[in-house]
């Protein structure tokens, strides 16, 4: 759904000339470059363009992430009319049950949500940083004004990005469901990998500095992963979560990622925990006993180290470059005793499994 952007504030090359002063009228201008059109129309008249039931219209706006609108408040757009129009239709057209229609809203309002504000956060910090270098307590509400007018002139380029990365990662996906076994009967590798220690590394940086840590441990596991042909199911805070069906591109993507932790200057160091087994996926996620035993696993991993359970340390076996080295028995909350292996990089003569890391 194209929207307008002739009102958009005019941004130069380089830093923005725009500062609004966050006034009533600043606002309407971000509205009229961003959504369209001022907010003109309360609940009735929405639902009533569309011709939805005022319940169905509050449905939709749920699950765009948006709170309670009561009556009177105007809140709505001529682009949420449209919005609202389109996927009545859709449901309306294609036969779709009612409650598909938030579903998939839901969906892309959660994606969208995160998108956001990790623009808004990227774009205020290299504001920040081209405005005060390395002094982000310099920060001041100037700069958050040159944000939003910066983030609003980069909206027509960003746009033809955003659909263009969701058409590409939507193949992918259909190509995966065409071409692999049903996931909740097909087994896969889940891995964790954490940054050791992080809330006490946290503690002895300045405020700016956790934030960079983050960015730069989500950017890193992505490239790892992804570059091995795994897939980052989420990320949060100092951990991520990462899916794979094959047992060599796990192996590296867990050694990879300590290592490449250890060599940056900026984190700590890391460790990973993974587990072979069925899985249970829902919008994105996975859930499950073999999600639980990798990140049960990832606790009890030391600094650097990789461990794998049993049913993963077999499938190892047979392969050249790794090796598994059983360490002691050990009780992990809600999964009961383990024996968790040690997983190595080998070169030349392949150690035996009989040898014990004693970590």
């Amino acid at each position: 759904m194209p929207l307008s952007h002739d009102a958009a504030p005019e941004v130069p090359d380089g830093e923005p000339a725009l500062e609004p002063a966050g006034t009533e009228a600043d606002l309407e201008a971000f509205e009229r470059a961003l959504p369209g059109r001022p907010a003109s129309m309360g609940r009735r008249e929405v639902s009533r363009g569309a011709g939805v039931s005022i319940r169905s219209a509050r449905k939709f706006w749920h699950a765009m992430g948006f709170p309670v609108v009561h009556e009177g408040d105007t809140m709505f757009t001529e682009a949420d009319l449209a919005a609202l129009s389109s996927v009545a239709a859709m449901v309306r057209e294609e036969g779709l049950p009612e409650d598909f229609a938030p579903a998939m809203t839901r969906a892309i309002a959660r994606t969208m949500d995160r998108l956001a504000a990790r623009q808004v956060q990227l774009v205020s910090e290299e504001i920040g940083r081209l405005r005060h270098g390395d002094a982000p307590d310099e920060a001041a509400a100037g700069d958050s004004a040159a944000a939003a007018a910066r983030l609003t002139s980069l909206t027509d380029e960003l746009e033809p990005l955003v659909v263009y990365v969701w058409r590409r990662q939507l193949t992918a996906s259909i190509q995966r469901l065409l071409t692999v076994e049903d996931d909740s009967t097909r087994a896969s590798i889940i891995g964790f990998a954490d940054l050791v220690n992080f809330t006490s590394v946290v503690r002895r940086l300045t405020e700016s500095d956790p934030a960079r840590m983050v960015q730069r441990f989500e950017d890193l596991c992505t490239d790892v992963v992804t570059a091995h042909g795994g897939r980052v199911i989420k990320t949060v805070g100092d951990e991520v979560l990462f899916q794979t069906f094959e047992v060599a591109p796990a192996a590296a993507i867990a050694l990879d990622l300590v290592e490449a932790m250890s060599e940056d200057d900026l984190l700590p160091s890391a460790r990973v925990g993974m587990a072979h087994g069925p899985v249970v996926r829902r919008l994105g996620d996975v859930f499950g006993t073999t999600v639980n035993r990798a990140s049960r696993l990832t606790a009890a991993a030391p600094p650097g180290g990789v461990f794998v359970d049993d049913a993963l340390a077999r499938l190892l076996e047979p392969l050249s470059g790794f090796s598994t080295l059983p360490t002691r028995p050990r009780a992990l909350r809600g999964i009961g005793e383990v024996v968790p292996s040690r997983l190595v990089r080998v070169t030349g003569v392949r150690r035996s499994r009989d040898v014990t890391a004693h970590v």
